[in-house]
């Protein structure tokens, strides 16, 4: 299994698709298929059966987007960057911005 420099939680900007230039949060990340879904982009619709819980329809929902196609939003460039690892002097791996070199975990 890959390890991957995004997290949940995260800023990202998308950088391909139709998608392109919008910024959003990371809600989950599908490891497996390398992929991430974003708060409110990437809307897809969905035909579901009525059950229980609720009554059926058409449903829009976020879809996921290829983990490569998104790239991680500095605060303090605010450009889309890659991202890289730092071990600091009390042996914590922190991650960083390839671009200003600020630390991006609080």
């Amino acid at each position: 299994m890959q390890s991957h420099k995004l997290k949940k939680g995260d800023m990202v900007k998308v950088s391909v698709g139709k998608e392109k230039g919008k910024t959003g949060k990371i809600m989950k990340i599908i490891s497996e298929k390398n992929k991430v879904v974003i708060e409110k982009l990437n809307f897809m619709k969905k035909h579901q059966r009525p059950d229980a819980k609720g009554k059926g329809g058409i449903v829009e929902k976020e879809g996921p987007l290829q983990m490569s196609n998104v790239m991680f939003l500095c605060s303090k460039c605010d450009k889309g960057v890659r991202v890289g690892y730092k071990i600091l002097d009390d042996g914590k791996k922190v991650r960083i911005c390839k671009k200003c070199r600020e630390i991006l975990d609080a």
